[in-house]
């Protein structure tokens, strides 16, 4: 087992705040409520607190991805001798989720206490093999949980809401306050859960990406300002939007509708 100065220690560029409280694991693993035969994978395991929780289980697979080496090493001299578990020194960032689906044979049950300073190109990069992805349960931010599960209308409402929402229905579970960490974060944490949809509610077209970027990348700007060059006035008003609107108040429906309107390059999810 390593013995280095920084081995099992909080790596800031990392992110790293590492979950102990005995009552929070609990309450997660019964949210994940693993069942027989799963193909779970732990994003970010750390020093493994809720790793032997899962492990506890009776889980078919548990592939877990821890980017820092020394923890890795410590997650290796601990469940060495697990068969169930497939440890992976890796980035999650580059895991193909997709190829690793295939391996196990089925979807997979995501889970993850994530960096808050990548949750958001996770979330895109997990979007990617969505069609392999059963369900997620993700301790994040607060505030970044209240984006996810925002309605239009709200504060929180933005383009993380409105890329999710084709995918996945988000279910806001509970909070997590600083001490359920070491170090603690100077933030509050939530956890939800996130259900892949059978099917997107509608034809998700290929423009979506880039409208819903567009629109939100200037969210004091009415919907004609923002999507200048992208779409006119009159093609947002044939969609049933009026072009004087803000896009925190148009619904995952319509930017799509918006985006079948006109004609953009191909982008990622």
């Amino acid at each position: 087992m390593p013995q280095g100065p920084s081995a099992g220690r909080a790596r800031k560029r990392f992110g790293q705040h590492f979950l102990h409280d005995p009552a929070v694991i609990e309450r997660i693993a019964a949210a994940i409520a693993p069942g027989s035969g799963d193909a779970l994978v732990e994003i970010g395991p750390g020093r493994g607190a809720l790793t032997g929780r899962l492990l506890e289980s009776d889980c078919g697979t548990l592939d877990a991805i821890e980017i820092d080496r020394d923890l890795a090493a410590l997650l290796r001299e601990r469940w060495g001798g697990e068969p169930r578990l497939t440890l992976h020194n890796a980035d999650a960032l580059r895991i193909d989720f997709g190829a690793l689906a295939r391996q196990r044979g089925r979807p997979l049950r995501v889970v993850g206490n994530l960096p808050y300073n990548i949750s958001t190109p996770l979330l895109f990069h997990l979007l990617q093999s969505v069609l392999h992805i059963k369900d997620l349960h993700v301790m994040l931010q607060r505030e970044v949980i209240a984006r996810m599960a925002a309605r239009p209308g709200d504060s929180a409402y933005g383009r993380l809401t409105v890329m999710l929402w084709p995918w996945v229905q988000v279910e806001r579970l509970f909070d997590v306050g600083p001490g359920a960490f070491q170090p603690p974060p100077r933030v509050w944490s939530a956890v939800a859960r996130l259900t892949v949809r059978p099917e997107p509610p509608f034809a998700v077209s290929p423009a979506f990406p880039g409208i819903v970027a567009a629109a939100f990348s200037h969210r004091r700007k009415t919907l004609r300002n923002a999507l200048r060059g992208l779409a006119t006035a009159e093609q947002i008003e044939r969609c049933g939007v009026d072009p004087g609107t803000r896009p925190e108040t148009v619904s995952p429906a319509l930017f799509n509708a918006i985006a079948g309107a006109v004609e953009l390059p191909s982008s990622p999810r």
